[in-house]
């Protein structure tokens, strides 16, 4: 009795595409107590059948198919971003709750119908915007809100690295640069009014490998974005300048630094994977009606400032968003 009452408690989930980003999905459903995984989908079937063996789960080439399954409540989407949006529409169309890897959609118009269906379906639909589940991160947004930083300043965001393994099939600002696009509008609890920004392509011919990004926001408060596909190493950080304080996240340690006039702290977050909160925070959402930390909305935001700021490099000028 007691097994059959948990089993009511986990969501039936599957994840589609299980390239290395899709099966670090399947591996925290298979962890997490929330949930249960139930299969996974590639269009590559040799690839499909090894991650579900690992799992232990079905297997199937054709999303279709899987999505007819009643049982499955959830579906994460980690396929190429060309394809996001119409799998996810798909999933959408099926009656399930979807969790869309960033940048959701390749085009705003795509977002938009996404949401549409969502909310005419009652179906919960999130976006795959990593960093603001990182402890470091929400205490930063509570100390701009407290103003334990004074008042905000301006912020600047660093996510460079050499080409990525995998090969991508968006260029920098979609792919890399949205993660910041989305953490300025967290902090800063506002849609910038404008965008500036200078892009282009030194090594690649295909894609955009670096992206200067400056939003301007209300009271002349700004944020810069430095993204790039060029440099030796990784770094990806965040500095947040207040009237009082300053304080620095380095994405990829999880350390918090903050700095005013007295002294240099660095509060203690115990190391957390954030893939876990999300999924599990996910899972919350569709079981227990938890309030999403993000929605559909933040997605086609950032897509829209993404546009913009290839307009605005394309045409050398600032683009006006309101």
């Amino acid at each position: 009795r007691k097994r059959s009452l948990d089993k009511m408690r986990k969501l039936g989930v599957a994840v589609i595409g299980t390239g290395f980003w899709g099966r670090n999905h399947a591996r925290v459903f298979k962890e997490l107590e929330e949930t249960e995984l139930l299969a996974i989908c590639d269009i590559n079937s040799e690839r499909a059948k090894n991650v579900a063996k690992q799992f232990g789960v079905n297997a199937y080439t054709n999303s279709g198919k899987m999505l007819e399954r009643k049982d499955i409540v959830g579906v994460s989407i980690c396929t190429w971003s060309t394809s996001l949006a119409k799998i996810a529409l798909n999933a959408l169309n099926a009656g399930k709750h979807v969790l869309v890897e960033k940048p959701m959609a390749t085009r705003v118009r795509q977002a938009e119908k996404l949401l549409e269906i969502a909310e005419k379906e009652r179906l919960h639909i999130t976006v795959g915007f990593l960093m603001r589940f990182i402890p470091g991160l929400q205490h930063i947004k509570k100390a701009v809100e407290n103003k334990t930083i004074g008042d905000l300043v301006c912020a600047t965001a660093k996510r460079v690295s050499q080409w990525p393994e995998r090969i991508g099939d968006v260029g920098v600002v979609k792919d890399t640069a949205i993660h910041d696009i989305d953490v300025m509008r967290h902090i800063f609890n506002d849609d910038p009014i404008a965008v500036y920004a200078k892009i282009g392509s030194m090594r690649h011919t295909k894609f955009e490998d670096y992206a200067q990004i400056m939003l301007n926001y209300e009271g002349g408060k700004s944020a810069f974005i430095e993204s790039n596909w060029l440099t030796p190493y990784k770094t990806r950080t965040l500095i947040v300048t207040g009237s009082a304080a300053i304080m620095k996240l380095d994405y990829i340690t999880q350390e918090l630094t903050i700095e005013d006039a007295k002294e240099t702290v660095q509060p203690r977050h115990p190391w957390q994977e954030p893939l876990k909160l999300e999924l599990r925070h996910f899972a919350n959402c569709i079981l227990k009606k938890e309030e999403p930390l993000v929605t559909g909305l933040d997605g086609l935001k950032a897509l829209q400032i993404a546009e913009a700021a290839s307009k605005s490099s394309a045409t050398g000028r600032v683009i006006k968003l309101r």
